[in-house]
C-alpha cells in the first residue's frame, strides 16, 4: 500500500515549482519592462490552472477601445432579455449628445480607425453589422451608436455583475465636453481580465452568447501586440485600444488543443511608443512559451 504521505510531499512540490514558475515568469516580465519607459499593468490567467501573474493589476487606464467589448457584451445580454435581435437594423446617424452638458457634437472620419460608415448616414445597418465594425475595425461611430442603444449605465451594471466593479464606461468616443472634464472610460488589468475570463468560460450573457463573442473577437484587424510574436497556430480573441499616450492590448489565447489563458497589456505615459509595443509583444510571446513548457511537461 501507497504511503498517502507520499501523495502529500508530491503535491507539495509540484505545488512549489508551480509558485516558482510563477514568480520566475513575473520577474521576467518585470525585467522586460524596465528596459522600456512608461507606466504597464499586465494580467495573466492560465483558464486550466487557475494560476495567475499580476503587474499593477488595480493601476487605472484611459480605457481607449477596449471599452468597446463590454459594450458588445451589453449588446448580447439586451438581445437575450428580447429588447431588440441582432438583425434588427438601425439607422446610422452622426449626432450624439454630451454626458457633460447636453451639446451636440458628431465624430470626424478623419479620427476615426473606420472610415466608410461616415457615407452611409441615414441608411440602415444591421445591429450585428454595426457591433461588429465597432470590434474589428473599432469603428468610433458604431461604438457610438451602439452605446446609445444600450445605455452606458446599462453597460456597467452588467460589468459589476461579472465582478468588474473598477469600470468605468461613462460614454460614447469623442466627446470633448465630457473629456474637458475628466469624464472618461477607464478601466483596470484586473477588471478585463474578469471579463474574459467570464467570455473564456461562457459565462458572459450564456455560453452560446459567449462564444458569438469570441468569433468576433477573433477576426480583429490590430494584431500588434498579443498576436504579433505568436505561432500561426496559436488564436487570439481580443481588443486593442489605443489613443495618444496610451496602447493597450487584452483577450483571450486559444491554445491549438483548445487550452485557453487570458492576457491582458496595458500602458500609458510611455516616450516611444513602439517601443513599449514591441516590449509588450515580447511579453505576450514570454507568457506563450511559459504555458507551451508548462503543458508539455
Amino acid at each position: 500500500m501507497i504511503n498517502p504521505n507520499l501523495f502529500c510531499l508530491i503535491g507539495a512540490f509540484f505545488f512549489t515549482a508551480c509558485q516558482s514558475s510563477q514568480k520566475m515568469l513575473k520577474r521576467n516580465i518585470e525585467k522586460e519592462l524596465s528596459g522600456v519607459s512608461g507606466t504597464f499593468a499586465v494580467a495573466f490567467k492560465d483558464l486550466s490552472t487557475q494560476h495567475e501573474v499580476l503587474i499593477r493589476e488595480h493601476e487605472v487606464f484611459h480605457a481607449a477601445s477596449t471599452m468597446k467589448t463590454p459594450v458588445m457584451i451589453e449588446v448580447y445580454k439586451q438581445v437575450q432579455e428580447g429588447k431588440f435581435s441582432l438583425n434588427d437594423s438601425i439607422e446610422i446617424k452622426n449626432d450624439f449628445t454630451s454626458i457633460a452638458d447636453s451639446s451636440h457634437f458628431s465624430l470626424s472620419p478623419e479620427d476615426d480607425s473606420e472610415r466608410e460608415l461616415y457615407t452611409l448616414t441615414r441608411k440602415k445597418k444591421t445591429i450585428y453589422a454595426l457591433m461588429y465594425d465597432m470590434i474589428i475595425v473599432s469603428s468610433n461611430l458604431a461604438t457610438n451608436i451602439m452605446i446609445e442603444l444600450v445605455g452606458a449605465k446599462q453597460v456597467m451594471k452588467t460589468m459589476t455583475s461579472l465582478g468588474a466593479k473598477d469600470i468605468q464606461v461613462l460614454r460614447g468616443v469623442e466627446d470633448n465636453a465630457a473629456f474637458r472634464k475628466g469624464m472618461n472610460n477607464t478601466t483596470t488589468a484586473y477588471d478585463l481580465m474578469l471579463i474574459y475570463s467570464a467570455l473564456a468560460r461562457g459565462e458572459a450573457v450564456s455560453r452560446e452568447a459567449s462564444e458569438a463573442m469570441i468569433d468576433i473577437l477573433l477576426d480583429q484587424k490590430f494584431n500588434d501586440i498579443i498576436p504579433a510574436r505568436l505561432p500561426d497556430d496559436v488564436s487570439v480573441a481580443h481588443k486593442t485600444g489605443s489613443i495618444k499616450g496610451i496602447h493597450h492590448d487584452a483577450g483571450i489565447v486559444i491554445l491549438p488543443n483548445g487550452r485557453r489563458y487570458v492576457l491582458v497589456l496595458l500602458s500609458k505615459e510611455f516616450t516611444d511608443e513602439q517601443a513599449a509595443v514591441r516590449t509588450m509583444a515580447a511579453i505576450s510571446e514570454m507568457i506563450y512559451r511559459h504555458v507551451k513548457i508548462r503543458r508539455e511537461k
